[in-house]
């Protein structure tokens, strides 16, 4: 067996049609795409979504709702996070660097830190927002809640 004599096994691979070679290959003239209309032409092509003239789904069903381009969008963690890392990182200070570096946020991610769980250390925690259980639990406890 040589390098030169490999096929593939039979029946694995298929000629494609070859349109538009004279009528004696049965595939002249139309080349398949019938008579007249915009699907015949060269360069058509149908719209997504479009469904024959039918009205399309994106036509029929009724719009609803807007976004608020305004909206600011944070990453929430909880005070029962916050104590996590503190025991078994031994931290006193929690910003948004030791988030990032313990893959809590992402890189460009705004923080809001939410009163969910139990806080028992002293911690100074720097975030852009929190909410106000959340601020009242780390105060009570003798920390510092700082906006970013």
């Amino acid at each position: 067996m040589n390098l030169n004599s490999l096929k593939p096994a039979e029946g694995s691979t298929k000629s494609s049609k070859r349109l538009g070679r004279g009528q004696g290959s049965g595939k002249g003239g139309t080349s398949t795409r019938g008579h007249k209309g915009a699907q015949s032409r060269s360069g058509y092509s149908r719209k997504s979504g479009f469904e024959g003239g039918q009205m399309p789904l994106y036509r029929r069903v009724p719009k609803f709702g807007f976004k608020n381009i305004n909206r600011v969008e944070y990453t929430a963690v909880n005070l029962s996070t916050l104590q996590q890392l503190a025991d078994n990182k031994g931290l006193t200070v929690i910003d948004e660097e030791v988030l990032r570096a313990n893959g809590l946020i992402g890189k460009k991610d705004l923080v809001k830190i939410l009163a969910k769980g139990e806080l028992t250390a002293k911690l100074e925690v720097k975030a852009h927002a929190f909410s106000a259980k959340a601020e009242e639990m780390i105060t009570s406890k003798g920390g510092v809640a700082t906006k970013l």
